[in-house]
């Protein structure tokens, strides 16, 4: 684990370096030009944010809403580069569920590393009655990554690199990120949805390691008189729907190496939603109607991020 700003093109000769935070509440999307001066910049993500009305925000929002027959006015979902969907996804998604909360798919990714489902079966949004409608979690995350792919591709698709190949996502060495209390499982059903998404140069990266790197390529030319051979960090990752731990022993060389990480953990984000929700459900002093509980979640979350932004 040699740190730098960005890391060299692999064999695969591409023109960017493209990195994904596939995250349970939101994804984020940065990339170098490794042709240019391998600064790393962020990729702001097309997206419906109302009816009929797009805009490039920092942050994809990690939710998907099934929409139902004629339920928006014709040409308000459509987008730049694809015609309209009944699965809507982002920041519109989000705040439509917020109003229909049976329709809303929220924490995908907790589901696709859920065991006790089956993660490749349509049962989201869970509990709902939208039957053949449902999703399953692998087909929600490849939602996100292809709406990703084509805003890329509709961004900076006519970039070229050197030998002249326009620069679409398909093209670029893509690194996605993943929680690295992940299972085997959960991890190939994220690079499933990658390929489906058109991904083929593909690598995963443990959150907690994605992290770390960030902080070392902060402190390029000090990280190595701060830690010394023989110590070991701690990387805590509190995420929206899970917390990751992971152990980075400082070994002579320098050398890091990854020595273990903790449990799954399904503990972030949408735990503190929900515990906001309950205390302000004791002020009615019955319990709230689901459809109702699941409105005050929605609500809970959009003051928490107002108030800590």
């Amino acid at each position: 684990m040699k740190p730098s700003t960005a890391p060299p093109a692999s064999e695969h000769d591409c023109r960017y370096l493209v990195g994904i935070d596939l995250g349970t509440t939101n994804s984020v999307v940065h990339y170098v030009d490794l042709e240019a001066d391998r600064r790393i910049q962020p990729f702001p993500i097309p997206q419906l944010v109302a009816l009929g009305e797009i805009a490039a925000l920092p942050q994809l929002p990690s939710f998907a809403y099934v929409s139902a027959d004629h339920e928006a006015p014709a040409g308000t979902l459509d987008l730049p580069w694809a015609q309209p969907d009944a699965v809507i996804v982002g920041t519109l998604a989000r705040d439509q569920g917020a109003l229909v909360p049976e329709r809303l798919i929220s924490s995908a990714k907790s589901w696709l590393a859920h065991a006790g489902v089956d993660r490749t079966r349509g049962i989201l949004p869970w509990g709902s009655d939208l039957g053949d409608r449902k999703l399953s979690p692998l087909e929600v995350s490849y939602r996100f990554l292809e709406h990703i792919r084509q805003a890329w591709d509709h961004r900076m698709g006519s970039q070229r690199d050197r030998h002249g190949t326009p620069a679409r996502l398909a093209e670029q060495q893509v690194l996605l990120t993943v929680p690295a209390s992940f299972d085997d499982v959960a991890r190939q059903l994220t690079v499933e949805a990658a390929r489906r998404a058109g991904l083929a140069h593909l690598t995963l990266i443990e959150e907690p390691l994605a992290a770390f790197y960030a902080w070392l390529a902060e402190n390029e030319y000090a990280w190595s008189a701060t830690l010394q051979p023989g110590q070991t960090v701690l990387v805590v990752d509190v995420g929206g729907g899970t917390t990751d731990f992971s152990l980075v022993a400082i070994e002579p060389g320098p050398t890091l190496r990854r020595t273990a990480v903790g449990d799954h953990l399904l503990l972030g984000g949408d735990n503190m939603d929900m515990a906001l929700a309950r205390r302000a459900e004791k002020a009615w002093g019955k319990p709230l109607p689901t459809r109702q509980w699941f409105q005050l979640c929605q609500l809970c979350r959009r003051a928490k991020e107002a108030l800590l932004a």
